[in-house]
């Protein structure tokens, strides 16, 4: 089981670090947009929603990574004091009453949404916005696989952590 968990750290390890060259596309749109409306007096939705569709997938690529990474908000008061078979346990439940029933109902009510985005090929309602809708909306049971997938990695090392293996 550990090798799963492994596998699956390694893949959102790879998404993550993909998407966080989306930090980078980001501030510089950003600057240039801010160049453009304040110094030429021009304005671009199709830049502007491209600022917007990479802050969106930088934050839903990059999320499983930060899991992983321990970088989440948790309430640290418990954890920090807490002994290494305690935080397994919190980490366990937190993952199976907490992460996985929520990323399941995302992705079982996302895939639909996303779908539908896919049928039409759903494009910007700005007549120059970006074509690519369905893309950002795909993102949605993305994250959730990905957040679910990460949720079973941690929950394999907590378990792992509680059997003494660790």
């Amino acid at each position: 089981m550990l090798v799963l968990a492994d596998r699956i750290d390694r893949l959102n390890r790879a998404v993550g670090r993909a998407a966080a060259w989306l930090c980078l596309a980001v501030a510089v749109l950003q600057f240039a947009l801010v160049v453009l409306r304040y110094v030429f007096s021009l304005g671009s939705v199709w830049l502007t929603e491209a600022v917007i569709y990479g802050h969106a997938a930088l934050i839903m690529l990059a999320a499983a990574w930060t899991l992983q990474a321990g970088g989440h908000v948790r309430v640290d008061v418990f954890f920090e004091r807490a002994g290494p078979r305690a935080r397994a346990l919190i980490d366990l439940a937190g993952a199976m009453l907490l992460l996985m029933p929520f990323m399941l109902v995302l992705l079982w009510l996302s895939w639909p949404y996303a779908a539908r985005s896919w049928a039409i090929l759903e494009r910007s309602r700005e007549a120059s916005g970006l074509p690519l809708v369905f893309l950002l909306k795909t993102l949605i049971p993305l994250f959730a696989a990905l957040m679910a997938l990460q949720g079973v990695a941690q929950a394999i090392r907590a378990a792992d952590a509680l059997a003494g293996r660790r």
